[in-house]
């Protein structure tokens, strides 16, 4: 694993040094590891106004690992946001954070067994910070045909999982029970979403959070992108419903969706659906294409 941040601008620099002095008063990190486009020198800031004529800016966010000795202490407690909301409030300005945690028993057991997400942050990612309490273990790279056998095994898997929770969302549609059917679509989203980062990348985020998850599918394939447009008030507001379903759906009585709205949504889900497909075949033949 590297540690120098030297590819970078001097700004970058400094702001990944605020990011974890802040994150280090926060939370007893082992580890706390930069990857990504920012780790590999291939991250992206651009503006440009679209056909729309409204003006659009992208830019990359820094991928945080925090890795810790006891993650039950954490995963609760919503500390992505906490981290987040600090780190923004502190430096007063818009940073971008895409921030997963992981104990250090979960991330030596990937490394060893050649889970090729932790061990491309292994081998391409930079050292922010060690507790120089634990070592991670030795990369151990993956057979060509375990990697294609794997990417088979979950898109089968999680592709139909997705399916059937889009199956469930039809049919409470179809009785009028609207707020069990957002919550079955939020989670044929999230599953379509994880059926993408497992085939490419051999893991799944634990998370719920379908803006989060979106972000990470987005930078696995530019076909993604769009699919939940967000460049008006009420596309945002969609959005946000179908988002909080997860919860709100089920536990908050205040929660409230049309037909009409979810009709809009259901629309966007089968798009998701029809690009997670095709691009999950095309990464399955490309890997066939390897051995």
């Amino acid at each position: 694993m590297k540690k120098s941040l030297s590819h970078l601008p001097e700004e970058k620099q400094d702001e990944l040094r605020a990011v974890t002095e802040i994150i280090t008063e926060m939370i007893d990190a082992e580890f706390i590891i930069l990857f990504g486009s920012y780790a590999r020198g291939d991250w992206v800031e651009d503006k440009y106004v679209g056909n729309d004529g409204i003006l659009y800016e992208y830019k990359s966010d820094y991928d945080l690992l925090i890795v810790v000795k006891d993650l039950a202490k954490y995963r609760y407690k919503g500390y992505r946001d906490k981290i987040t909301g600090k780190i923004l409030r502190m430096l007063h300005r818009d940073i971008y954070l895409s921030i997963i945690m992981h104990s250090v028993d979960e991330v030596k057991a990937a490394i060893k067994r050649g889970n090729y997400f932790f061990c491309d942050i292994k081998k391409e990612g930079i050292q922010l910070y060690s507790s120089r309490r634990f070592r991670l273990p030795a990369v151990k790279e993956l057979k060509p045909k375990q990697r294609l056998s794997n990417a088979k095994r979950n898109f089968t898997d999680w592709f139909e999982s997705a399916n059937e929770f889009y199956w469930g969302y039809e049919s409470y549609f179809n009785r009028k029970s609207y707020k069990i059917a957002a919550f079955q679509l939020h989670q044929a989203t999230e599953n379509f979403y994880h059926t993408v980062v497992l085939v490419f990348t051999g893991y799944k985020p634990k998370l719920h959070d379908l803006e989060i998850l979106g972000i990470q599918v987005d930078r696995l394939s530019p076909e993604f992108k769009g699919i939940f447009p967000k460049n008006t008030d009420e596309e945002k507001r969609l959005f946000k419903l179908l988002k909080q379903a997860y919860i709100r759906a089920r536990y908050d009585m205040g929660y409230t969706i049309t037909q009409e709205e979810l009709e809009y949504l259901a629309e966007r889900v089968k798009l998701l659906q029809a690009i997670t497909e095709k691009v999950c075949e095309e990464k399955i033949k490309s890997l066939e294409t390897g051995l």
